[in-house]
């Protein structure tokens, strides 16, 4: 039976030290807390394709560290990243450069990676420029709070909440600089959030917090560039809810299902995927029992959901039903300090 090692980054300023390392039992969906690193503030983390490292953002900037033997960490380095905090980082599979988006600056940061899996030198960094206006008419800065490699990794997505925007960066791996080449506009107000991509390439995904809505957009080429077409709108919430703000967005495996988070409500959202169109038809939703599931991980299997509730120090575990459409909350909750970001690793046999 293959085993699985989750890694949950928390909030340092009460009762956690940094990153929480549990062994996983993906099919009762049962933590068990082996170990905890200390680092300041870690919020979203990411694993290295080859499953040889873990990144983190801190305080301090980002910190590298070698994932040893059943899944202990050990800290290799920590870089500043030239700007102010980031809030979402990702690798590339060949373990070139970290992609750091930042939410405080509008800056995106591309630093490289050198062999052993240590964080080197910032090689560029981009500030987004423009204002946007909020569902109460404030005007916003420019707030990067997702970036996203492509699956062929040519492209880097970012998504704009600041400014309502995704810009989409073509990237010259030998100098790690990007190149602007295509923005998708979101509606005005929306505040995107999160985003996510069909494994074949075929489909886009953006989350809007403030409309509680994911934008469906078809990928396709055009002189070597991409393009991108609308093809769906749909709500991650019932139209009975009067405040809500759409917190993350995650596929299941076999990427037949969507799964949403929102705060406020404090709902899981589960929609249909339509493999072939792209198109997502919304199923059910069920009360997290908590407060801000700020993340969400389907667990290897498709079985299980975990919401990572940040407001109520917890994160909790439900079982899918697909057929009936409902979720049922089966293990107790497990109390951890202010969770930000949980990520998933399969250890080798």
């Amino acid at each position: 039976m293959a085993k699985y090692v989750a890694y949950l980054g928390s909030y340092t300023n009460n009762n956690s030290e940094g990153i929480h390392i549990y062994d996983l039992d993906v099919e009762q969906g049962v933590f068990t807390h082996k170990d905890e690193v200390s680092v300041n503030n870690p919020s979203y983390l990411t694993i290295s394709k080859d499953k040889k490292h873990l990144y983190s953002i801190v305080d301090e900037g980002i910190s590298a560290f070698e994932i040893e033997d059943e899944g202990y960490l050990s800290l290799l380095n920590t870089k500043w990243i030239g700007g102010m905090r980031g809030c979402y980082v990702t690798v590339d599979s060949q373990n070139r450069y970290l992609f750091i988006g930042g939410y405080h600056d509008g800056r995106i940061t591309v630093m490289s990676l050198l062999k052993d899996g240590s964080i080197g030198e910032v090689t560029q960094g981009i500030f987004h420029e423009g204002l946007g206006i909020s569902s109460v008419e404030k005007r916003l800065e420019p707030k990067i709070t997702c970036v996203e490699l492509s699956p062929d990794e040519k492209y880097l997505y970012t998504v704009d909440y600041g400014i309502d925007n995704v810009s989409v960066y073509e990237i010259d791996y030998k100098r790690g600089k990007l190149k602007e080449v295509y923005v998708i506009r979101c509606p005005i107000g929306a505040a995107p959030r999160m985003l996510r991509i069909s494994k074949d390439g075929k489909f886009l995904y953006i989350l809007s917090e403030k409309r509680n809505k994911i934008e469906v957009y078809k990928i396709s080429s055009k002189e070597g560039k991409p393009e991108y077409d609308k093809i769906q709108t749909v709500s991650v919430i019932k139209d009975t809810y009067m405040t809500a703000a759409a917190a993350t967005l995650e596929f299941s495996d076999d990427e037949k299902y969507m799964f949403a988070s929102v705060d406020a409500v404090n709902s899981l959202a589960c929609l249909k995927r339509n493999t072939k169109t792209g198109e997502l038809t919304f199923e059910f939703d069920t009360r997290v029992s908590g407060d801000y599931p700020k993340y969400i991980s389907v667990l290897p299997g498709n079985k299980l959901v975990t919401s990572v509730n940040h407001d109520s120090n917890e994160m909790r575990t439900f079982e899918i039903n697909y057929e009936k459409k409902y979720a049922l909350m089966r293990k107790p909750p497990v109390k951890i300090c202010q969770p930000n970001c949980m990520k998933i690793l399969k250890m080798e046999d």
